[in-house]
Formats: structure tokens, C-alpha cells, sequence
């Protein structure tokens, strides 16, 4: 799709890559998101998770495809000559844009399933991937009865709600100028340089979502006065959000948004 027929143009049109050079001098190289420290706070918000109510616990993502492979409901993955599905693991996880699955479904917080299983929300050390919840998963693969957080992106019923509480929080409120930043992954671009970076208000983010020529939410949004900033990288299940102490408490404390701090990513 070309820019002139784009319809996220008019609202959220491309800017000067230079437009994110603070954030490449701040954090470094933003190949798969530009990573903030605390300013002076943050918290990760999580990304969304799902169980089914009738869902078979007992079976695995992995289990039901080698299973339709076997009666040959599916055909193999074949790529340069390598079967994929040989070699590989169907873990039940998504990338990109998610949402709540639909009828039977209800969202399963992530310290709910922590207490259920003795893992930790997030392990030390680490930060919220597909690393979490090893007691949940069967050599690798999630139950079938569960959908595990998007990777890369934020689903869109957690990118709404954060919306709203950044917009409370913005000096200009619905009427802030912002910037959106995707890094080249989302994209599939091969173009490491010229950095993809739109801008618009907030109040017009949801189409960021919508309409975007990315499958993601964005890598990077935040305030041009820079007061906040969130950063949605492309291997994570999780969205750093680095900004004011009454900013970081409102998320901390919402009911519909789940987040947490780690000291260690702080």
C-alpha cells in the first residue's frame, strides 16, 4: 500500500526519522524497540492471556498438530526442503496483533496462573517472554485449552485501556502530540537506517492499531515533550512504560490493565 493511499497518513503521517534520535542516544540500538530506563519511573505492562472454560488442559498446541498431521488434516511445513514440523515445536503462541478470542474465553491474569502453578509472574532476571510459566507447558507447548500472551505486540483490548490512562496523564491530553516508531521487524524491512517514525495526536492513536501497515503495535510511542515513553519490543510478551510516579501508580493500580515492576529491568 502506497503512503498517498495509506488511510493512517492523514492522521499519523511519516516524520523525520531524526525524530527518534533521542531514543537511539538513550538506549542504543532499537532494532526490536527501543528499550527506556525509568524516567524517573516504569513498569512492564503485561500482555493479555486467555483460557477457555471447556478447553482440553490435557492436550498441548503441539500434541493436536502432530495429531492432525498424523490423520492428515494438515499438510507438513515443508521449507528448503526441511519439514519444520520435525523439527520444531508448536508452542500455541502468536506474534504480532491479538484480542480476546471470543466466546468461552475469559481472560487468565497472569498471577493467577503464577499461584496456580508456583511460578513466578517473571522470573529474576528475566523479562515477561516465552520464558515464563515452564510449569504450564508441555515440552514447550502450551495447553490447548489456553491462548498465551501475543509476542511483539500489544492485544487490543490492553492497548485501548493504556491509551486512555496515557492520555489522562498527557500535558495536552487527547490534543498531545506523539510519536510512533516501528522497528524494522514489524515491517520486514531491510532498511536498518532510515528509521520508520509517524506522528499525531494521541487522541487519534487507536487507528495506529486498526490501520497500521504493521501487524504490531508500535515499538516505540511516546510524548514529544517526552514525559513518557512505552516501548513494545519484538521478543517480548510484555510493554516497558517509563514515565512519572503518578503515571506508573495508575497502571500499577488499574483494574483492567496487569502490570508489574521488575528492579532488575527497571
Amino acid at each position: 500500500m502506497s503512503e498517498e493511499s495509506n488511510p493512517i497518513s492523514s492522521l499519523w503521517p511519516l516524520v523525520s526519522s531524526e525524530a527518534a534520535d533521542w531514543l537511539l542516544e538513550l538506549c542504543g540500538d532499537g532494532i526490536t524497540g527501543f528499550m527506556p530506563p525509568a524516567m524517573p519511573d516504569a513498569v512492564w505492562v503485561l500482555n493479555a492471556m486467555y483460557e477457555h472454560n471447556q478447553g482440553p488442559a490435557d492436550v498441548s498446541y503441539h500434541e493436536y498438530h502432530q495429531a492432525r498431521l498424523a490423520d492428515g488434516s494438515v499438510q507438513p511445513h515443508v521449507v528448503g526442503g526441511i519439514d519444520l514440523d520435525a523439527v520444531g515445536i508448536a508452542t500455541g503462541g502468536g506474534l504480532g496483533r491479538a484480542q480476546h478470542p471470543g466466546p468461552g474465553w475469559r481472560r487468565l491474569r497472569w498471577a493467577e496462573l503464577a499461584r496456580r502453578g508456583g511460578d513466578p509472574v517473571v522470573p529474576d532476571g528475566l523479562m515477561p517472554s516465552h520464558r515464563c510459566f515452564p510449569s504450564a507447558k508441555k515440552g514447550g507447548s502450551w495447553p490447548l485449552g489456553m491462548a498465551p500472551p501475543a509476542e511483539g505486540s500489544l492485544d487490543r483490548e490492553t492497548w485501548n485501556r493504556l491509551i486512555a490512562i496515557l492520555t489522562q496523564f498527557s500535558p495536552a491530553g487527547p490534543d498531545t502530540r506523539c510519536l510512533a516508531y516501528y522497528n524494522p521487524m514489524t515491517l520486514r524491512a531491510i532498511d536498518f537506517d532510515n528509521l520508520h517514525v509517524r506522528g499525531g495526536r494521541i487522541g487519534d492513536a487507536e487507528i495506529l492499531y486498526n490501520q497500521s501497515e504493521a501487524d504490531f503495535s508500535p515499538s516505540n510511542l511516546w510524548a514529544e515533550e517526552r514525559s513518557w515513553v512505552l516501548c513494545t519490543d519484538y521478543d517480548l510478551w510484555g510493554t516497558k512504560v517509563a514515565g512519572p510516579p503518578d503515571l506508573i501508580n495508575a497502571l500499577l493500580n488499574d483494574s483492567e490493565i496487569e502490570a508489574v515492576r521488575l528492579p532488575w529491568a527497571h
